[in-house]
This record gives structure tokens, sequence and C-alpha cells, in this order.
């Protein structure tokens, strides 16, 4: 196991870099039913490409993306849905919604037999749509030059990987010199929420669990369990089944299922489930008033960037290209780190969470960060950071999309603990 370093700032050092403490409690949603699916939210479909200003050309990109959709990670929650409505048909208690989610929930685990998190067709999809949009906007970077790419050894990110760079080399008329690679060695960049010990330690003690567990008793809608199941179980096995039943009709879509989630919640209920899973993710995999240390280990892979830039820039490596291929869990703390808009958000009031940092918008199916670096005729540098394929300012308390490149890696390097 590797210890890395972790960053370890104050409260009052990341509020500086973040948004003010929020003091209003209480605040609900209502987002799209799409935007409630949360993190398995597929990839948006429609990206309208950001030129660049003509007085600066594009030289290098550097990507850090999130495998695309994917058949659900596991049964488990599949199961427990049809098992919970199989047993009610058989006390004669399943309603007429029960029973409808009982056939599509059939049907998903009939759709992901031995497919389990596996990249679906979609997914491939998304990259390959992801590495047109690169491609034709910077083929010069594409042909007759070299490309990297790494991947978590997960077969997800892999199959993400390989649909992306075969993109590109078949828009190239395989004229780029890719290079793939895959395995655990990467897993401190791409998986260091298994490899960093103090987060390791913090994924076990889980000091924020009295706050997520107060929030999802106060929240979760478990009058949708009863409503399918009949008044035959626990309020506990009720808060089970609503999040199951969640967990599955939000999944669908990701597995090329075609479902209206609005049959079984309202658009109200949908959006409380997701608060409580939102809740989740933000608590254990972004800096917040309890801890840093979720954003904390992806400073190896900040330094990575950094390290890949200045490596273009002094002409020790010609690669034009950088790509990497992880997970939620690897685009979340980055995210966090750098604090992009949208991205890092601290307050005392975790009611508040849901209108500041949504999960949709940060980590959808094939979420990405790209840093594009950019030469004047002057030949100095400038850093464009691009969240899904928008451009967001990186300096926190600036509106500048384009970055001297030395002010883009003092703050970067300050982020990721330089001394």
């Amino acid at each position: 196991m590797k210890t890395t370093t972790t960053l370890l700032l104050s409260a009052a050092t990341l509020i500086s870099s973040s948004a003010a403490i929020a003091s209003v409690p209480n605040s609900p949603t209502l987002f799209s039913p799409d935007q409630c699916r949360g993190s398995r939210m597929p990839y948006p479909s429609e990206i309208v490409t950001t030129a660049c200003p003509d007085s600066l050309a594009p030289v290098m990109i550097n990507h850090v993306g999130r495998h695309g959709a994917r058949y659900a990670t596991s049964p488990h929650h599949f199961h427990d849905v049809a098992s919970a409505l199989e047993k009610a048909r058989t006390d004669g208690t399943l309603s007429s919604r029960g029973a409808g989610l009982l056939d599509i929930t059939r049907r998903a685990i009939a759709a992901g037999q031995g497919l389990w998190g596996e990249l679906d067709s979609l997914g491939r999809a998304e990259q390959q749509a992801i590495a047109t949009r690169m491609f034709h906007s910077v083929p010069q970077l594409v042909r007759n030059h070299k490309i990297d790419a790494i991947s978590s050894y997960v077969p997800r990110c892999v199959a993400s990987m390989d649909a992306f760079v075969q993109t590109l080399d078949r828009l190239s008329g395989g004229n780029a010199d890719i290079a793939a690679d895959s395995g655990p060695e990467f897993s401190p960049l791409l998986r260091p929420f298994e490899t960093d010990s103090a987060y390791i330690t913090f994924a076990a003690d889980k000091p924020y669990a009295g706050i997520l567990s107060g929030f999802t008793h106060a929240e979760q809608p478990i009058e949708v369990a009863y409503s399918m199941v009949g008044d035959g179980i626990t309020p506990e096995q009720a808060e089970s089944l609503t999040a199951s039943i969640y967990y599955v009709v939000s999944s669908l879509a990701a597995m090329g299922i075609d479902y209206d989630a609005m049959n079984i919640f309202s658009l109200e209920e949908y959006n409380r489930m997701w608060q409580v899973d939102n809740l989740r993710q933000y608590l254990s995999r972004t800096a917040t008033t309890i801890s840093s240390i979720p954003a904390g280990i992806a400073s190896d892979l900040v330094w990575d960037l950094i390290e890949t830039t200045d490596d273009f820039i002094d002409g020790s490596d010609p690669a034009t290209i950088y790509l990497r291929f992880g997970h939620a869990e690897t685009i979340m703390p980055l995210a966090s780190l750098l604090r992009l808009p949208g991205c890092c958000y601290l307050t005392d009031c975790f009611d508040s969470v849901a209108l500041h940092w949504q999960s949709w918008h940060v980590v959808p199916m094939a979420s990405n960060i790209q840093q594009i670096l950019f030469r004047a005729p002057s030949g100095n540098y400038y850093l464009r950071t691009d969240l899904n394929e928008v451009p967001v300012p990186l300096i926190p308390g600036s509106d500048e999309l384009y970055v001297p490149w030395e002010r883009a890696r003092y703050f970067m390097a300050t982020v990721a603990g330089a001394d």
C-alpha cells in the first residue's frame, strides 16, 4: 500500500478559495428527472466546441476522464428490489406501480446478466464523441504526434480508453503514435482512494456518518416503498428499499434502458432521493469542513498534470496529448482540489449542499477535466481548463479562462501541497 502525502488545509484556507459558509437550512431542489440520476446520468449529448482566440495556438492537452456509461456495477440493489416486490406479489400487497417496477427491474437484471460493471454501447459512444470533438478541434495535435494514454485496471475504464484512442487513430488515418497502457501501477493516480493510507482510514472511520444518517432519515421519502409493497414492512426496511429503488431507477438510462422515473417517484421525491445520494458523494469524495482528505488524494494527479506540461514545454517529452481514464471517484477529488467552479463548496449547513454542489454537474458518465496548453506568438504559454468540455476559470476569484502557465502552475502546485 502506498502512503501519499495528503494535503491538510485549514477550513479557513479552503473557504477563502471557495464559497462562503452557507447558513440557510432546508434547501429543496427541483432539478429535472435526468439530473436526478446524479452521477449515473449519461454524458450530455449536445456539446458546443469552444473556439480559442486567434492569437493562441493549442499545442498540448491533458485529459482526465471517467469511464463512459456502463451496466450497474452490481446486481445487488436490483435483486433486493425484485425480491421485495415478488414477496409483495405473493402476499397480495403489490400495487400496480410496484408491478410496473418489478417488470422493469427484471428486464434490467436480464440485460445485465454477465455484464455488470461493463462499459455498454452508450458508454463507448460517449467516449467516441468526446474523442471526435477533440480531433476536430486540434487535428494537428493528433496526426503524426505522440499520444500517451493510461487507464485504471478496471475493465470499463480500459474499454473507455480503447474507444477513445481507437477513434483518434481512425480519424487520423492511422497517423498517430499512440501508446496505451493500464494496470494497478496507475492506481496512485487513478484510484488513489485504494492506495492513500489517510483516505483509507477516513473511509473506514466515516466521520460524516452522523450527518449523512440524519439527513437521510429526514429527507428520504420512504412512502415510495410503502406505495409499492404495502404497509407490511418496518420503517428501516422501507428506508432500505426506497434507496434500492432509487439506485435501480437512476441506473437504467446508463444501461440503455428507456424508463420514466416519474412512474415511480414524483419530481419532488426524486429530488429528495438525489439529494441524499448527492450528499453522500459530497461528504466522502470532496473537501468539506469535516476533512480535506478526500480532495487531497488527488495531489499526485495534479502533480502529474504539472510535470507532463513542464516536460512538453521544455522539450523533454514530445507527447502532445495525455489521456487518463478513471472513475467518478477520480474526478470528484481532482475537481475539488483544483477548486473548479461548482466542484468545491464549504459549509457547516449541509442541507444547502445540493444548491451548490451537484453530482450530475461534476461527474456524469464520461465526465472529464481537460487542460489545454496554448502558445502565443510571443512564445508565452497559457492554460485553459475545461470541465466536461466547457471552459471554466482555474484561479478562484478570477474570471480568466486563459491563464499564464506560470501562474496556473503556481496555483496547481500550491493546492497539491508545494512547500
